[in-house]
């Protein structure tokens, strides 16, 4: 049988860099092909290459659709060949309707007149196709994100793709959302209609995919049946050596209560007497790690932000930390108090992706590298290369462009930031989203490093295996209260998730 898809000795180079060397795939019909590797391995250039944002000219290889040799130049020829992509970073007109997005540059028209009948009759059919039940007038902003993502992929289907790239597609989503997503996956697969599928998350990627590549510095290292490997042995594929434990997590034996929070209650600013937080009580100790899970919107991001000083809803209880009963207004208040938040949005809350490494890293501790309100430039520098060298951040210099960084550089370089400003508590909210499974690997690492220092970690996450790896002690909140807390020999997967979907508080 003839691939779908072929990518034949493909290498791209950019100013000092091969990003892609001498790589190659192929896809069957009609099947979900996975593609795995760390970040800056290849895999979204490739697919860069594949959908015509790096042009034909800029490359070297082959590329064929259904055995024919095909030369984009365009995005917009790649998509007439039937290949369409959709990034983790969703490309919609928020402020249009549904409809609308559906039909964006390709508008029914007849004497520059849009044919509006004809863009909302069309549109129903191709949300139906996605199991999509929206009105196509309603304003796409205003859905969630995985409804979102679910336009974009009946964007897709409308121009007629026999190719659909999902670059990342789970990153943003909630456990059911994502069960909706690899549904939708399945019934295409069905149809005939190839996949390909990027994500960091291993067992997305083997529930749903036929096949897996994988990609390391740039090159191919082998294309396996999902049924004939092992999640450890992608990984391993993936970073060029074994990994003997995924969550290295150490015995430890916490010291005394660092932190105490009771009976804390956090309000919702936008909704008058609705409360985010109600009544949480919880303590954390030196050198231990406190995983705190809970269902998407079950207000452990906001329970956290409040405790650091950057919420704006209103909060009542008691905070203590080192015996002493601390009132946090604000950011400046929270550092000062020992406090420390790896948010959850690096880009948005932990970053100016725009400036240099060494101006993020001590962004957050100007008083230890200026004097008389002058920065010492080369004080700055030598902070800057402590903690490149100390979290093996990879890049050319301090002054390296954070934005240009993998999001596992990224993520180091927000960590470093907040380690400058030596924190008796770290909260980390969904420390690894985003990021390879390697960086994950060292992330875990600094982790162990700061308990073993006496450091207190507050750790946020979304993964249940994660949670369930590395942590001491897990408390589970639902709807805003807590309902269960377990120490790391009693939690397992089902009581945590009985907890978060409303149990009773143990």
């Amino acid at each position: 049988m003839t691939a779908a898809l072929e990518m034949r000795n493909i290498t791209k180079e950019f100013p000092g860099v091969k990003a892609l060397n001498d790589v190659s795939i192929v896809v069957k019909k009609g099947e979900v092909h996975a593609l795995c590797g760390e970040n800056g391995a290849g895999k979204s250039t490739l697919m860069k290459v594949l959908s015509g944002l790096y042009p034909s000219g800029t490359y070297d290889g082959q590329i064929l659709i259904n055995g024919e040799e095909k030369h984009f130049h365009t995005i917009k020829e790649a998509e007439e060949a039937g290949i369409s992509i959709i990034y983790q970073e969703l490309a919609l007109a928020k402020d249009l309707s549904v409809g609308e997005n559906l039909f964006l540059g390709k508008e029914p028209a007849r004497f520059g007149i849009i044919n509006w009948e004809h863009v909302y009759k069309e549109s129903e059919k191709w949300l139906k196709e996605v199991g999509l039940n929206v009105s196509p007038e309603q304003v796409t902003g205003i859905l969630g994100i995985g409804k979102q993502q679910q336009v974009e992929i009946a964007k897709a289907l409308s121009k007629n793709a026999s190719i659909l790239i999902l670059d990342e597609p789970t990153a943003a989503l909630t456990e059911q959302e994502v069960d909706i997503l690899l549904g939708i996956l399945r019934e295409f697969k069905n149809r005939g209609v190839t996949c390909i599928y990027i994500s960091h998350k291993l067992n997305e990627v083997f529930e749903i995919a036929d096949s897996i590549t994988i990609l390391r510095d740039g090159r191919t290292v082998g294309t396996y049946p999902a049924a004939e490997i092992t999640e450890n042995r992608v990984i391993s594929l993936m970073v060029g050596r074994e990994l003997t434990e995924r969550f290295p997590r150490i015995d430890v034996s916490p010291g005394e209560v660092v932190m105490k929070v009771k009976d804390y209650t956090v309000m919702n600013p936008d909704v008058p007497g609705k409360k985010v937080i109600d009544n949480v009580s919880f303590e954390v100790r030196k050198g231990e790690i406190l995983g705190i899970a809970g269902l998407m919107g079950a207000g452990r991001t906001e329970l956290v932000m409040s405790l650091f000083g950057s919420y704006e809803g209103q909060s009542r209880g008691t905070v203590e930390i080192d015996d002493k009963p601390v009132k946090i207004k604000n950011t400046e208040q929270a550092i000062k108090a020992g406090l420390a938040l790896v948010s959850e949005d690096r880009k948005k809350f932990g970053l100016v992706l725009g400036m240099d490494i060494k101006s993020n890293v001590t962004m957050a501790s100007l008083k230890a590298v200026s004097s008389g309100g002058v920065i010492n430039h080369n004080q700055e520098i030598t902070s800057g290369n402590e903690y490149i060298r100390s979290l093996k951040i990879k890049a050319n210099s301090v002054e390296t462009i954070t934005g240009t960084l993998s999001g596992g550089n990224q993520q180091k370089v927000v960590l470093g930031k907040w380690l400058m400003t030596t924190p008796k508590i770290l909260i980390l909210d969904e420390p690894t989203r985003g990021i390879d499974v390697g960086a994950k690997f060292e992330i875990y690492n600094i982790m162990n490093e700061l308990i073993q220092r006496g450091v207190a970690v507050i750790m946020i996450s979304s993964e249940l295996p994660e949670l369930l790896g590395m942590s001491h002690r897990i408390m589970v909140i639902s709807e805003g209260r807590k309902t269960a807390e377990f120490t790391a020999e009693q939690a397992t997967q089902e009581l945590i998730m009985t907890a978060a979907t409303g149990g009773k508080e143990k």
